[in-house]
């Protein structure tokens, strides 16, 4: 059996490529994309001529701009970037049914080319070659060919492949002998705190102190640093491959790489040698689990992301056609075959585009909305006829396009349970009658209270239910469908229903949704407890106009001031003035005491415990007004809404 090879491939400069895409070579500058990190702008992914510039990432765009004036910077979109990364994972399906992106790899500091706010890249993608090489002359020969396709689609690769995922992926990064994008040393290249270049130049000033050679002694052992240069490891030899690059070729977090450097611990070779148990308890299990992961000892698959599933039919017609009964004849023929794909699946479209294309390569598409999720296509079929007006011929059209692309499960019997079990067999022992002991010789005992007719009541109402359920199924049904051919008119966000609200507070007894993406509301209230109003508005401040007797204080009010006139358990004044009408109460039925929900802060609330009156005036309008006893704003009478 043949051993198990790992493809990795890396894309440093992914970001910065994609958007260089997309400008068709004019951008011949040098350019960065750019990203907040913390509280600072930062450079992120950078082309080649920003690095030939001097400019790094992780570089604030401040530090950037002064030292390249030239440059050009765009931000960064996560998005597209992903979806390009997916456009790339399709693309190297040539090499392997068994590719996925490596997104949850955490890169090197210095290799990032797109990262989120965690640190966790999502530049690369991983690939199963077992049995797949000897198709592209061998595994030189396919990475070859992965560069030469990179390089028409002007993007920078590197490649590795190895028999674990770890070690492809460590060779990909690791195993050149440049490093793209750092603008620093090389790849294999060790720096550590014990490089000249990086101590302080105080320290270096003193250096010449300890050239003990200089004076006789006997000179320093010059050893350079290891660099790998292959990118494909010899099966069955990792530990030898992983053996000279550094512990950041692991995929080690940040913090754990830094405190095996300050021990000692810069190469893998290094830590391989240790023991495991001093490793797993100083650093944790993930080192362990990373080295074995890398040397084989570990098993971690591939595992790639399963394509998403497409409902879409498709009908090549061999002349053209231009007259809407052809496109609905071709329409009818299309249905079934999308509904049998549908149907396979237990999916149920939600959203159909039907796409036409002319015989001069132009295409054009209307979609389809449904309230419910349905894959029959009686009902399909009236709503996209209702928009086959829209499409234009033009010189003639020759393929035809039928898709689902918005979909959800649906099933052919809905699941009850245990309540509606239970009421179905009480409904059919209800309809079978009494037992025929009873019946017959009329012995036993009788509940207090049933009558001759109560078995014959209790059926006949079971009855009823039954009926009245098989008719809501239809009637639901039939408002599916009047709201899916609203929708295909006007839109299926434009239409409305009213649903219950969870709460006591008037204006929130009911709440507005849209009528294709809610169920029926089954649990209203018959009637509230007591009446409301038809409209029901902001509150409007209510002014009484001097003076006003208080029967029980013999206080009044100041001219103009609003909602005074009563304290609390006052009944409403006798007069006042509202959107600068003045009014005469006639009658008053209240109050309704209605409280705050005191676990919530609204600003329309603030005003305390409210008292509800149902006022008529002299003009004949029933007003909703309320007295607010006052806790966060004053107190004051106000107007909430109109009755009938």
């Amino acid at each position: 059996m043949p051993s198990r090879r790992i493809l990795s491939l890396w894309f440093p400069r992914l970001a910065a490529e994609r958007y260089l895409r997309t400008q068709r070579g004019v951008l011949d500058v040098p350019f960065a994309i750019v990203g907040d990190r913390g509280n600072v702008t930062m450079l992120v992914s950078l082309s080649e001529q920003a690095i030939a510039a001097g400019l790094s990432r992780g570089q604030p765009v401040r530090d950037a701009r002064a030292m390249c004036p030239a440059l050009v910077t765009r931000f960064e979109n996560p998005q597209a970037e992903a979806d390009f990364l997916a456009a790339l994972q399709r693309w190297a399906g040539k090499f392997s049914p068994w590719v996925a992106a490596e997104g949850g790899v955490r890169l090197p500091p210095d290799r990032r080319a797109s990262e989120g706010p965690d640190g966790v890249g999502a530049d690369g993608l991983v690939a199963d070659l077992t049995g797949c090489a000897h198709l592209f002359g061998g595994e030189a020969g396919l990475l070859r060919q992965v560069e030469e396709d990179c390089a028409d689609l002007g993007l920078t690769i590197r490649a590795g492949i190895a028999d674990t995922l770890g070690a492809a992926w460590a060779l990909a990064r690791h195993g050149t002998g440049d490093d793209v994008g750092s603008g620093s040393g090389g790849a294999g290249a060790l720096r550590s705190g014990d490089a000249i270049d990086q101590e302080a130049r105080a320290t270096r000033s003193r250096a010449a102190k300890r050239r003990h050679w200089e004076r006789g002694g006997a000179p320093p052992e010059l050893v350079a640093a290891p660099v790998v240069t292959g990118r494909i490891a010899p099966p069955g030899q990792m530990r030898t491959v992983l053996a000279p690059l550094p512990v950041g070729a692991l995929r080690l977090p940040e913090n754990v790489t830094a405190q095996l450097a300050r021990l000692g611990l810069r190469r893998i070779e290094d830590l391989a040698n240790q023991p495991r148990a001093g490793l797993a308890r100083r650093f944790g299990q993930q080192v362990v689990l990373r080295l074995d992961q890398a040397l084989g000892m570990v098993p971690e698959p591939v595992s790639p992301a399963a394509a998403p599933p497409r409902f879409a039919v498709r009908l090549t017609l061999p002349e053209p056609i231009a007259l809407e009964e052809d496109v609905a004849a071709g329409l009818d023929r299309l249905l079934p075959a999308l509904s049998a794909r549908l149907m396979a699946k237990g999916q149920g479209a939600r959203r159909v585009r039907l796409r036409v294309e002319r015989t001069d390569h132009t295409a054009q598409w209307v979609e389809v909305g449904l309230a419910r999720p349905s894959a029959d296509p009686e009902r399909l079929r009236p709503l996209l006829r209702m928009k086959l007006g829209d499409l234009e011929a033009g010189d003639g059209i020759d393929v035809l396009r039928l898709e689902a692309y918005v979909t959800e499960p649906v099933h052919a019997m809905q699941h009850r349970g245990q309540l509606e079990v239970s009421q179905e067999v009480r409904a059919r022992t209800a309809g079978a009658g009494a037992p025929p002991s009873h019946a017959a010789h009329g012995g036993g005992e009788r509940a207090s209270g049933a009558g001759p007719g109560a078995a014959t009541g209790d059926a006949g109402k079971a009855a009823s239910e039954r009926v009245s359920g098989l008719g809501g199924a239809a009637t639901e049904g039939a408002l599916d469908d009047l709201i899916s051919r609203l929708g295909a008119r006007i839109g299926l966000e434009r239409i409305l229903r009213l649903y219950p609200g969870d709460s006591h507070i008037p204006e929130k007894t009911t709440q507005v949704r849209a009528a294709a993406w809610a169920e029926p509301a089954r649990d209203w209230q018959v009637s509230p407890p007591v009446p409301r109003p038809l409209t029901i508005f902001r509150p409007e401040p209510v002014y009484v106009p001097e003076p006003v007797f208080e029967a029980r204080t013999g206080g009044s009010l100041p001219r103009g001031a609003p909602g005074g006139g009563s304290s609390p358990g006052r009944r409403p004044p006798p007069e006042m003035r509202w959107r600068r009408q003045a009014l005469r109460v006639v009658s008053a039925t209240g109050p309704e005491r209605i409280a705050p929900e005191w676990w919530l802060d609204e600003p329309e609330w603030r005003s305390g415990v409210r008292d509800y009156w149902q006022v008529e005036v002299q003009t004949g309008e029933r007003l909703w007004l309320f007295y607010a006893h006052g806790a966060g704003l004053s107190a004051g009478w106000f107007c909430h809404g109109l009755f009938a």
